[in-house]
């Protein structure tokens, strides 16, 4: 996508400079009554060119030909908003770590180890750990299996005996044997069931594989994470914030650079974590059904309206770039061909729009298309 824009761009200039001149088609508006940059009849335009006082000459041709648009700035109120740094996080309720209880070695599944981004089910069997013992402790378990196994055919041949001569003995002696028989029985299933025993690996949530760090035959050692289970129609974003009375005025939010994505506040903690409190977000997409654009553990930046006011000229966020010097500029056409770079001071409202509370007048006609590509004329 970057390399074809930025191709469209170089073949615009090139257009530009080459023809030096051409005759003008007629002005046209945009969809939202932006005014569509176009020459007038018969205008001769010269080439591109950066001015000595830092402005940039644009012929009309190239104007067309870059998609410019502008309008004029007016001034309203907006609500006020404020950035603060966060990231992706799990929901708890739609997803879950698998771990090995006990170390062991890895063995695939009934259908294989999963790999990320599979979709699984809930109880589905993603892998087994295979335990073992020490060899002393192993040979402990052997041996005591095995006096187990003699004294368990001992008692039940004095069961049998018992029972033969039942009339003739007490009562109580043959339940007293059985008791005893059950016992050794129980206790040798359960020690031959811990000898070579497996731990079966299963998925806590419907939803895809997000992480898989298990291979066949790998040796994992107890609470390992071996896979991180996720639905990714369900995330979560936690911000955080230095002010503790900032959470009872945020209202809507958005995260910056990801359109298409809204942001709920759920809550925020009551104690701080490394001297700052954490802000919980749910982002829900825009349409239903829509592929949530993150990932767990992407960092982002949340932009959340406060319940305040400010005045400014509220513009499109493309229209404010970066000169040389790493100031925030707009563009104002002065002329048919002829851009000024004006420093201004701006506030992101949400993902696509910002308001510029300083640097513009009501009477400038702002570019709020195509203006990364005038400051890249030299």
């Amino acid at each position: 996508m970057i390399r074809q824009r930025t191709h469209g761009i170089a073949v615009a200039i090139a257009i530009a400079l080459h023809l030096g001149s051409a005759f003008a088609a007629p002005g046209a508006h945009g969809p939202n009554g932006e005014h569509l940059d176009a020459p007038g009849s018969g205008t001769t335009t010269s080439g591109l060119a950066r001015l000595p006082d830092g402005s940039v000459q644009v012929p009309m041709l190239a104007q067309r030909r870059m998609a410019i648009r502008t309008l004029i700035a007016s001034e309203s109120d907006a609500n006020a908003t404020i950035e603060l740094s966060g990231r992706v996080v799990m929901d708890p309720n739609a997803g879950g770590r698998v771990q090995a209880v006990h170390g062991g070695r890895i063995d695939p599944g009934p259908a294989g180890l999963p790999v990320a981004g599979q979709t699984v089910r809930r109880g589905e069997v993603l892998a087994y750990v295979q335990h073992h013992a020490e060899p002393y402790a192993l040979a402990n378990q052997q041996s005591q299996l095995a006096e187990l196994r003699s004294s368990r055919a001992l008692a039940a041949r004095r069961v049998q005996r018992l029972e033969s001569l039942e009339g003739t003995v007490p009562r109580k002696d043959i339940d007293a044997a059985r008791s005893e028989l059950q016992s050794l029985t129980a206790r040798e299933k359960s020690i031959g069931a811990s000898i070579g025993s497996r731990e079966t690996l299963t998925s806590p949530v419907s939803g895809v594989i997000a992480r898989a760090d298990a291979v066949a035959g790998q040796i994992v050692e107890a609470r390992d994470v071996l896979f991180e289970v996720i639905d990714p129609a369900r995330v979560l974003v936690e911000a955080t914030t230095a002010d503790p009375a900032l959470p009872a005025r945020v209202g809507d939010a958005s995260l910056q650079g990801v359109p298409g994505v809204r942001l709920k506040l759920l809550g925020a903690a009551r104690s701080l974590r490394d001297g700052v409190l954490p802000l919980t977000f749910r982002a829900q997409p825009d349409k239903a059904g829509t592929p949530m654009p993150l990932a767990i553990g992407q960092p982002v930046t949340v932009v959340a309206s406060i319940n305040e006011r400010i005045k400014g000229f509220v513009l499109p966020a493309q229209a404010v770039v970066r000169n040389s010097s790493n100031e925030p500029i707009v563009w104002i056409k002065s002329s048919a061909e002829r851009y000024i770079p004006q420093p201004v001071q701006y506030r992101a409202l949400d993902a696509a729009t910002v308001v510029v509370t300083q640097g513009l007048g009501a009477d400038n006609r702002v570019v709020v298309q195509g203006a990364p590509l005038i400051a890249q004329i030299r």
